[in-house]
């Protein structure tokens, strides 16, 4: 039985969930820079104060029960909260407002982001920001743990928990090799290129995008053909460039790039591309408001 004068400590969660993220004691003490045998004590210790068995353990492998299932979440975003607390609290106490860290897919860069870093610095120089390009799911996991503050994406639907403003609505452009016999003025319908192998955003990095392409395609009557795909637009461009496909995209994306490859900005579809801006409703950041201020205007 262990005395009542042991409590859980900042060490025990750090601890435990080094071991839940290897799945291996002797991995995670490497990791931690402690023994093995130290460690199996430190957990052991954490389950008896909490009285629940937090890993199955065999000469195989090492698993996580339905509880340190449960922990492993609930440890990983208070470690998150109290690192950014005192990273907050350090530049407060330093005469900054704050930080905001923001994601964003490739597109927003183009001018949202940009625009949003401009004003944030016109009006508060004293906030922070860090930035870092991300995919949609990426970026909603992170909001969710706390560990974005902002998120740019192109999605459907949005998790429980997290709000969203629709800042920009684009529309497609296709995008062709230099050469291709095919002009806008007498570009009629997409159709004209039903025969044609397709690069796309990969599903992965933008669903939501990927879907309404495929749509724009059935609309006009046919399936692409999706020869590659990639998460990135110079990639993309790069390909087009080469004559492995077309492309479609959001018309914010063809400004900026010196290829040979041209656009065809196709107005008459009825699809849209929208970018918004997601946050999380119960987000604590003391600037967060200031940025979605200056960001949604009001």
């Amino acid at each position: 039985m262990i005395s009542q004068d042991y409590q859980i400590e900042l060490r025990h969660y750090r601890y435990f969930l080094a071991v839940a993220e290897e799945l291996h004691f002797r991995k995670a003490a490497e990791k931690l820079f402690i023994s093995q045998p130290g460690l199996s004590t430190q957990i052991k210790q954490m389950e008896e104060l909490l009285g629940v068995e937090l890993f199955t353990r065999n000469k195989k492998k090492v698993q996580l029960t339905a509880a340190g299932e449960y922990l492993k979440e609930e440890a990983e975003f208070i470690l998150n909260h109290l690192q950014q607390t005192r990273k907050q609290t350090m530049l407060i106490g330093s005469g900054a407002l704050g930080e905001i860290r923001i994601g964003f897919l490739g597109s927003a860069m183009q001018n949202v982001v940009p625009d949003l870093l401009v004003r944030l610095q016109q009006k508060y120089p004293d906030i922070h920001t860090s930035l870092e390009e991300l995919s949609n799911q990426a970026q909603l996991n992170l909001l969710l743990k706390d560990k974005l503050d902002l998120a740019f994406v192109r999605v459907g639907r949005m998790p429980t928990g997290l709000e969203r403003r629709t800042v920009v609505e684009d529309t497609f452009s296709l995008v062709l090799p230099e050469d291709y016999p095919l002009e806008a003025q007498n570009f009629k319908r997409m159709s004209r290129v039903q025969d044609e192998n397709f690069i796309l955003f990969s599903k992965e990095y933008s669903p939501e995008y990927f879907n309404t392409v495929m749509g724009i395609c059935e609309d006009a009557g046919f399936t692409p053909k999706v020869n590659h795909k990639s998460v990135h637009a110079l990639t993309i461009f790069r390909l087009v460039e080469k004559g492995m496909g077309l492309a479609i995209i959001p018309t914010s994306l063809t400004h900026g790039f010196d290829m040979k490859v041209k656009f065809i900005e196709l107005k008459k579809i009825e699809q849209r591309a929208l970018l918004s801006v997601a946050w999380k409703k119960d987000n604590r950041n003391p600037v967060l408001q200031h940025c979605l201020n200056l960001l949604l205007k009001e």
